[in-house]
């Protein structure tokens, strides 16, 4: 099984590409990962209920069981307005980009997972909204 940041990474994908799509959000602001646990930071309109954040879990949950495959491949910047990337690093030529499968294509350095099942369960152990108005989401893996 591979290493549980490389796990936490690619759930890190999954989890913006859901609230990318279905919440409005425009990609996480802060992001911070780590074994035990993970934070994400999202600007939303308005707050989330506990109906959404489960709504959130279930999703991301579909997309791991979906069991996509995780790729990774390079283009050229003038080639990355095909894709529909956030956070395009301004100081290379060429960009990273992780595919999983037909759902998210990202520009990203890290380490990920071959398949999406390989990530295991997610959970959302926590949500608030924070002073500057954006939702805090904590979330973990087994």
């Amino acid at each position: 099984m591979p290493a549980t940041l490389t796990r936490m990474h690619t759930a890190e994908h999954i989890l913006t590409a859901v609230m990318r799509k279905f919440y409005h959000a425009p990609r996480n602001l802060e992001f911070h990962l780590n074994e035990k646990k993970t934070k994400c930071d999202y600007e939303v309109p308005g707050s989330l209920n506990e109906q959404e954040i489960t709504q959130i879990e279930t999703r991301v949950n579909q997309e791991i069981n979906a069991n996509h495959s995780v790729s990774h491949f390079w283009v050229r910047r003038e080639e990355a307005d095909e894709y529909d990337l956030w956070k395009v690093p301004v100081e290379t030529e060429e960009i990273r980009i992780i595919k999983i499968g037909q759902f998210d294509a990202q520009p990203c350095r890290g380490e990920h997972v071959s398949y999406t099942q390989e990530i295991g369960t997610f959970s959302i152990s926590s949500h608030e909204l924070r002073e500057n108005g954006r939702v805090r989401i904590r979330f973990k893996i087994a």
